[in-house]
């Protein structure tokens, strides 16, 4: 597979000033962010990594706006998030970001266009709009055939392929993908890092935490933390 071309927009979507994540774990404080400083440009391609307790997964959550800091500052296009309160910080990750996890998050009891619709349903869009929607990204990831199936009726990579769609739905400036080849065989993971590369060159900002070097060496930029710290960057921050 080739790598997908560097986009040349330079424009600053993320950054973080000094970011401190600790957690209480009974007398002990367990630093999982340790004072991170770092920004990430708008249409860039980044892959996370490091070992277990790195701080990977907590950055992730940070930058999803799913954790908040202990302190330090996150801004997000310019606004910094980590002065919002619970509910705006809600509003504005869904509105603004798209989510893609290992284990597909789809609701059994919902067809493919249901589970595709959902955000837009807490977005109170228009029961027909957001039908239309639903349908129009069903295609976009090939799976224009299975919008009445339900999850169980899928294969993973399907899954996989809705669980994009859904992250698409409220045209998010920034996907969040966590381990998305995690529970699929090479080859449908090969299908799904492409759609997401894809999906990068349209101007998509993507982020995936990753454990596989042959997936993360598709990305702009590979960040590898350890001890709560960033260890190294490798690549382009472009």
């Amino acid at each position: 597979m080739a790598k997908q071309a560097l986009s040349k927009n330079n424009h600053e979507i993320i950054k973080l000033v000094d970011a401190r994540k600790i957690y209480q774990m009974g007398t002990e404080q367990v630093k999982a962010l340790a004072g991170v400083n770092i920004t990430f440009n708008k249409g860039s391609f980044w892959a996370i990594m490091g070992p277990s307790g790195s701080g990977k997964s907590t950055m992730m959550n940070i930058l999803g706006c799913l954790d908040r800091l202990t302190s330090g500052s996150y801004y997000l296009d310019g606004k910094d998030v980590s002065r919002l309160d619970d509910d705006s910080l809600s509003d504005f990750r869904l509105k603004y970001l798209g989510f893609i996890f290992q284990s597909f998050n789809l609701i059994p009891q919902l067809t493919v266009q249901r589970n595709i619709e959902l955000p837009l349903y807490y977005l109170g869009w228009d029961a027909r709009e957001s039908a239309s929607r639903a349908k129009e990204l069903a295609e976009q990831v090939g799976l224009a055939d299975r919008v009445g199936h339900r999850p169980t009726e899928l294969s993973g990579g399907q899954m996989q392929r809705v669980a994009i769609a859904r992250a698409l739905a409220n045209d998010p400036q920034v996907i969040f993908a966590d381990e998305p080849t995690g529970n699929l065989d090479s080859t449908t993971g090969e299908q799904i890092l492409e759609l997401l590369i894809k999906l990068n060159k349209t101007g998509k900002t993507i982020i995936i935490v990753t454990h596989e070097p042959a997936i993360a060496e598709h990305a702009h930029s590979r960040l590898h933390m350890l001890d709560g710290l960033i260890d190294r960057i490798e690549g382009s921050s472009v």
